[in-house]
């Protein structure tokens, strides 16, 4: 009798364990194809307005339009059940000065969730998202930068900045490789030196390598994923920027030290 209860439960747990598998990849699914039918749709309008608008207004409104996009494809996610978000702290920064944003880089969805909240910011980005289909002609309307050649997205950055816009650079140029925060790279403090801006660092924190350093798309991660960002230092412009970038560095493995981050690179989360 024991031994047929234990049988019967164990099939319910297999069914029960296999459904909310097949749940959570139904919601990752689905948020992907969110995002592609978003940005598609977002491209198509983006084109004949970065054809006919002067530079000036299509840049303001296409980075106002985008940080509206974004916000609505953060609510799809939060709505579907497969992430939760806690960004308020980046309010404070939205009718702030000049600066650079210099968060840590866990997850390709940073970029998002911070634009989401910024909408007069400017965003460093690889030139083969520039060029790609579903978010270049977003990215040239907004006037986002493509981090090559190094002296042109410096010059670039440096005239945004002294315009009055905000600029996200991720000081480690990629998502991060190692706990709890990559190596922190020049360029940060090389923009901010020659805009004579400061750097406001933060903090990513987030329970999933969803979409980290070495993640498939073929793993199913246990949702909701928490996000939650906070402030930290306001760094002054440096004018050594070999110095600054390893007291960046510092201050960042120190910060995060104990924060809620998996390990990097990212690993297949457990069945």
């Amino acid at each position: 009798m024991v031994n047929k209860l234990n049988i019967v439960l164990n099939k319910l747990l297999g069914l029960y364990t296999a459904g909310r598998t097949l749940h959570q990849t139904a919601r990752l699914l689905l948020g992907l194809i969110l995002l592609g039918v978003l940005s598609l749709a977002f491209s198509l309008m983006a084109l004949p307005m970065y054809a006919f608008l002067p530079r000036t207004h299509s840049k303001r409104i296409g980075r106002k339009l985008i940080a509206r996009l974004f916000r609505l494809y953060l609510r799809l996610l939060v709505l579907i059940g497969a992430c939760r978000f806690d960004l308020t702290e980046l309010d404070a920064l939205r009718a702030g000065p000049a600066m650079i944003i210099a968060p840590n880089h866990p997850s390709l969805l940073d970029a998002v969730m911070i634009l989401s909240r910024l909408p007069n910011a400017a965003c460093i980005m690889k030139a083969d998202i520039v060029n790609n289909v579903f978010f270049g002609a977003g990215a040239r309307l907004a006037a986002y930068i493509r981090n090559t050649p190094l002296r042109t997205m410096v010059q670039l950055a440096v005239a945004d900045l002294r315009q009055g816009s905000h600029l996200l650079l991720f000081p480690e140029g990629t998502r991060t490789m190692r706990f709890p925060v990559g190596p922190i790279q020049g360029t940060t403090g090389l923009i901010a030196k020659h805009a004579g801006v400061p750097v406001q660092t933060v903090f990513i924190e987030t329970d999933s390598g969803f979409l980290g350093k070495g993640w498939s798309l073929l793993w199913t991660p246990k949702m909701p994923i928490t996000y939650r960002i906070r402030l930290g230092k306001r760094f002054d412009p440096p004018s050594h920027t070999a110095h600054f970038a390893s007291e960046l560095e510092q201050y960042f493995q120190s910060a995060l030290a104990h924060a809620q981050l998996p390990e990097f690179p990212v690993s297949a989360p457990p069945d």
